[in-house]
């Protein structure tokens, strides 16, 4: 048995173990791995380590079953980012995570950490990023802090964003009442690497040193990874010291001497200091490389006077790096940060003890053996309801009879008005899309394109998740975000590779709850694996509910998924805007249904949040795309939407907006026009060409086993409908007014 260390700061009680986040039976581990009592510093390295947003101890068994292999896949799930090969010995490094306690507590100082910590996971790895997206979800913009949570978030992404010279160039933006007490910030970051310039985090070498990198630690984040893996109660406010700092110039000069330092052969190992700091990243590279590690506290930078050894290993403090160096390469790597004007600290060794071990002041304070702290960590099978079961328990209602629409044009404007469809060009205009000068595609289509630097090549990138999906039907829900990415990837032309996720969910020890998560990833499993889509990375949110005034309970269950698909020649890219007039506009994929369950019409029309989601047919979703890409790389398609919020009608609406182009359509007279217009049946895209014979795109795509049908024709300055539903239907709504609309939302909240 090893001697027991001191305990320097207060005994260990009930209390002090509850206020770390740890439960009776993992305490009970943690005095088993031990064969002892803890100190105070080792308490609070199980204590993080343990925590549900670094062990993922109730999703990991389902996260498992998730497909991450493929033949472009150069690193999956377990490394700071996901990793793929997309050719000319170049890779792709990608991931997305969330920072929603924090953004909700502090809202500009939690999303700018957010895509600064981000951005470490992708430039860690040895890539310089590309490009910033964001998936945010806030509460109904009636409530009383709404306005100022979206007003910090957004200001703290462009402010991190835009001064650490990264372009911020898509993401999505969505408002509903669940999430009025927990508030969602998902920042993504898409980096760019040679392939044999890729770094890793297993440290190894025995002897090799420990070097710590960035700006000095402080008293900012201390317990953040424990807050992050809790529920709100009414105490949000005390909350507050919990929530990072971040600095985004420190960040760029840190981006710049790691990839300056990345260019030598003076790296072993290195890994960012992200959720629980110096704990996580100084366990992950041991573990990783099955070694020990040994630290000296006393040469920790520090910013505060006093900080205890418990406070430096908890802080999370931004722009922070952990190395590991081949010995001899200290000099030279520590002139390269001095010069960039950063700390540069020798901190201590790899060791083969596989145990970790600190000292302070001359004494041992900390003494862990790694494997109990890592890959020994608590390892939940949750109970959860079944699918049917947690469809009795949601009791979301049959949707029954839906009366037709008795004005489409005033259902029209009424939903591009509404907070899920108006312009977002208030919140994109605060950010640079443009620094790098590589961005084609920004804000406002179906994906984002980033040309690679000095080629014709270019990454498309897209978030995508429909949350009152998931909540009416895990399962088709979870299907929906994965099959959506895949879709807005291959109507700009790209061909999707691979999926990072940003897993939202509330309380896994709820079985509704945990229903939603088993269900949701089972779908997404299904979806990535028919569509040879595969998941390099993520992150799993859990505890994402409120007790707190005001507050509502439970968010929606929100799987978001960030999509990356290549682009051979950038040229060839598809926007969403028509192009010209007299351009036929065909609608591609299923087109049978009108399905108005849990639609936008429904809700926003009748308050109504009805029905099951639309199904999502995988077969038919791959063959559609397929159909697209294909008709985008023979110049017959260079305007190009898919359907998806809303239905057929917004998705027109948007691609003439995008273009200042009306279109006159007419409504299939086989189904009612309400259906068609609002309906939101999967696996659709709108293709509009100016090809010679429309009909041939049509029979083709008939070959390919799919349903096409001409729909109209783009000119003049309206959406005007033309039909013979009960009767002879002229519908016309000037552009003039649709943009009215659309902008209105934004302008006169904040203006208001």
């Amino acid at each position: 048995m090893r001697p027991r260390m001191p305990n320097s700061v207060s005994p260990i009680t009930p209390e002090v173990v509850a206020a770390h986040g740890l439960s009776e039976e993992e305490y009970a581990r943690v005095l088993n791995a031990l064969g002892r009592e803890p100190n105070m510093v080792e308490l609070g390295i199980f204590s993080v380590m343990w925590s549900e947003h670094c062990s993922y101890k109730s999703s990991r068994l389902h996260l498992k079953k998730l497909p991450v292999d493929a033949a472009w896949v150069i690193c999956g799930p377990g490394e700071n980012a996901g990793v793929i090969d997309i050719g000319d010995n170049q890779a792709c490094i990608f991931k997305m995570e969330s920072h929603n306690h924090p953004s909700y507590i502090e809202p500009y100082q939690g999303a700018a950490t957010g895509v600064g910590g981000i951005l470490r996971d992708v430039f860690t790895m040895g890539a310089r990023p590309v490009a910033n997206l964001n998936a945010l979800r806030f509460g109904d913009p009636k409530h009383p802090k709404m306005k100022a949570l979206v007003k910090g978030v957004v200001a703290g992404i462009g402010g991190y964003g835009n001064c650490v010279g990264v372009p911020t160039v898509g993401g999505e933006t969505n408002f509903h009442s669940a999430y009025d007490g927990n508030i969602l910030v998902n920042a993504m970051t898409v980096g760019v690497a040679d392939q044999d310039k890729i770094f890793y985090s297993a440290a190894t070498g025995l002897g090799n040193p420990i070097v710590y990198v960035g700006s000095k630690t402080g008293r900012d984040g201390i317990h953040g990874a424990t807050m992050a893996s809790a529920d709100f109660g009414d105490d949000i406010d005390a909350k507050r010291p919990t929530v990072q700092v971040g600095d985004p110039f420190v960040e760029k000069l840190l981006i710049e001497a790691c990839l300056e330092l990345m260019a030598t052969d003076a790296i072993v190992a290195i890994q960012d200091m992200g959720a629980a700091g110096l704990t996580s990243s100084s366990v992950e590279m041991a573990t990783n490389g099955k070694a020990g590690i040994i630290l000296d506290m006393d040469k920790v930078p520090c910013r505060e006077e006093g900080m205890t050894p418990y406070e430096m290993m908890l802080s999370e403090s931004q722009e922070r790096m952990l190395m590991v160096l081949k010995p001899g390469k200290e000099p030279m790597a520590e002139a390269i940060f001095k010069k960039w004007e950063l700390d540069f600290a020798v901190i201590g060794e790899v060791t083969d003890t596989d145990h970790m071990v600190l000292t302070f002041k001359g004494e041992v304070v900390c003494d862990i053996p790694l494997g109990p702290l890592a890959e020994d960590a608590p390892l939940y099978d949750r109970p959860h309801l079944s699918l049917e079961e947690y469809k009795v328990w949601a009791n979301v209602a049959p949707l029954g009879d839906v009366p037709e629409s008795t004005d489409i044009g005033a259902d029209l404007l009424k939903l591009m008005a509404c907070p899920d469809l108006a312009s977002r060009r208030w919140i994109w205009e605060q950010y640079d899309s443009q620094v790098g000068a590589d961005t084609m595609q920004k804000s406002g289509g179906d994906a984002a394109v980033v040309r690679i630097h000095g080629s014709k090549k270019a990454l498309a990138m897209t978030t995508d998740c429909t949350p009152r999906y998931v909540y009416a039907d895990p399962y088709e829900g979870g299907k929906q975000a994965v099959a959506e990415t895949y879709r807005n990837l291959s109507a700009v032309g790209a061909k999707p590779l691979a999926i990072t996720n940003c897993l939202n969910f509330a309380n896994p020890q709820r079985p509704e709850i945990m229903a939603q998560i088993v269900e949701a990833l089972r779908g997404m499993g299904d979806a990535c694996r028919a569509l040879d889509y595969p998941i390099v990375s993520g992150n799993v949110s859990l505890y994402n509910e409120s007790k707190a005034t005001g507050g509502g309970s439970a968010i929606l269950p929100t799987p978001a998924i960030g999509g990356v698909g290549l682009m051979d020649d950038h040229e060839k890219m598809a926007t969403i805007g028509f192009r010209g007039s007299q351009h036929e506009v065909i609608l591609i994929g299923n087109n049978e249904g009108g399905h108005l369950g849990q639609s936008l019409w429904l809700r926003e029309i009748h308050g109504r949040e009805d029905g099951p989601p639309p199904p999502v047919d995988l077969t038919s979703e791959r063959a559609a795309s397929h159909f697209v890409r294909d008709l985008i790389a023979k110049d017959w398609a260079r305007s190009v939407h898919d359907t998806s919020d809303g239905g057929i009608l917004i998705a027109l609406t948007e691609m003439a907006l995008a273009s200042g182009i009306g279109i006159t359509a007419a409504p299939n007279h086989l189904r009612g026009i309400t259906a068609w217009a609002f309906g939101e049946d999967q696996g659709r895209y709108l293709v509009a060409t100016d090809h010679d014979d429309p009909d041939e795109i049509v029979w083709l795509a008939e070959q390919a086993g799919l349903r096409a049908e001409r729909i109209g024709r783009t000119g003049g300055a309206d959406i005007q409908l033309l039909s013979e539903v009960a009767g002879y239907l002229d519908i016309v709504i000037p552009l003039t007014a649709l943009r009215e609309a659309s902008d209105s939302f934004f302008r006169d909240w904040m203006e208001g």
